[in-house]
């Protein structure tokens, strides 16, 4: 269990260091993302990046266990 933990949290500042990295290059802003701004309160739903990143973690999760499960 301590050993997943570890893997999760790895995980986690991986992707939080991507996710840095491409603001920077200037694909924080896909197009689909909604913003809404009233007043001091803002509303901030990425759809775009949403749909992106469930497309490349399928693609790389299908790669992963085919070729880690061989029968």
């Amino acid at each position: 269990m301590g050993r997943l933990l570890i893997l999760v949290g790895v995980a986690l500042v991986v992707v939080g260091l991507v996710v840095a990295g491409l603001e920077r290059v200037g694909l924080g802003q896909l197009p689909g993302t909604i913003r809404f701004q009233r007043g001091s309160t803002s509303f901030w739903l990425p759809l775009g990046a949403s749909l992106l990143g469930s497309l490349l973690l399928t693609v790389v999760l299908n790669l992963f266990l085919r070729l880690f499960s061989r029968p």
